[in-house]
């Protein structure tokens, strides 16, 4: 058995050596063939003064495709078996790389659908940022709390194939302006709530009346272009209850993003500052009468 293993082996590297002598035959032969075809045409072509480099050129790529189709003839059980190998290479790297691989199909799905730009502000499930870069495996962005409208300054690596499989919130337009609401509850149930709001009203149209020219065509400009009606601009107060019985007042304002915090800041002061007015001027106590004898 050994002995005959010996010889297959033998055998089979006489063979391999055979056929590479075959392939060197080949090549030096098809390169003479090329070599005085293409000396002889040109020779020819001068004296009679007529241009034969197309000639040439057919002659060299058909002495090329048969020096292919030969050495495919010659090796073509040693290149099924190389192309078998190749196929399960590739499907092993195929595996292990899959995560890339989404993220490159994921980077070509975010630059044909367009769903957000450079500078834009969008949420992923629970993350919210501006995009700052993307590349072909994943989308950078500069972390946004929605709560102040300020950069946190934490950055957030979200892979490309996470945008495929998630829904993307585009929230471009509260770079600008935001439908920033806020709510305020009190449990004092002696005031009454509606006493109140005339004033806080005033007071938040004042407060939004330097920017409402300007939030009116925002507004509008908004709403034609996502085709959906939106809040304001015109600020609005509601008044309810909570589950626990207070009472609960809930501003909705229309304004720049930079603004929003300072005026709600104003709208907590003004609120407290008449409701402490009203409780106060319900807890006065009465003034004495005068005694008549």
């Amino acid at each position: 058995m050994i002995g005959s293993g010996k010889g297959y082996l033998v055998a089979m590297d006489n063979s391999v050596q055979i056929r590479l002598y075959i392939c060197l035959f080949l090549v030096i032969f098809i390169w003479l063939l090329k070599f005085g075809a293409t000396k002889f045409i040109r020779s020819r072509s001068a004296k009679r003064g007529v241009d034969k480099r197309y000639l040439v050129n057919n002659i060299k790529n058909l002495l090329n495709l048969i020096l292919l189709i030969c050495l495919f003839t010659i090796w073509h059980n040693e290149l099924q078996k190389f192309a078998l190998s190749i196929a399960a290479f590739m499907v092993a790297i195929i595996i292990a790389t899959k995560e890339f691989i989404q993220c490159f199909i994921g980077f070509l799905y975010i630059s044909s659908t367009n769903p957000f730009r450079i500078g834009d502000w969008i949420q992923v499930d629970d993350f919210v940022g501006e995009v700052s870069e993307t590349d072909w495996a994943k989308a950078t962005l500069l972390e946004v709390d929605l709560e102040s409208y300020t950069f946190t300054g934490r950055t957030i690596f979200i892979p490309n194939n996470q945008l495929m499989s998630h829904p993307i919130k585009n929230l471009n337009y509260l770079r600008r302006y935001a439908n920033h609401s806020f709510t305020v509850t009190c449990d004092d149930a002696k005031v009454d709530p509606f006493s109140v709001k005339a004033e806080l009203m005033a007071l938040a149209k004042e407060y939004c009346h330097d920017f409402n020219d300007v939030a009116e065509r925002y507004s509008a400009m908004i709403e034609k272009r996502l085709d959906v009606q939106i809040p304001g601009p015109e600020p609005s107060l509601e008044i309810g209850t909570t589950e626990l019985g207070r009472i609960r007042f809930t501003f909705c304002l229309f304004c720049p993003t930079e603004q929003a915090i300072k005026i709600e800041q104003k709208l907590k002061q003004d609120f407290f500052k008449l409701w402490y007015q009203q409780v106060r001027s319900l807890n006065m106590p009465s003034e004495p009468t005068s005694a008549t004898e």
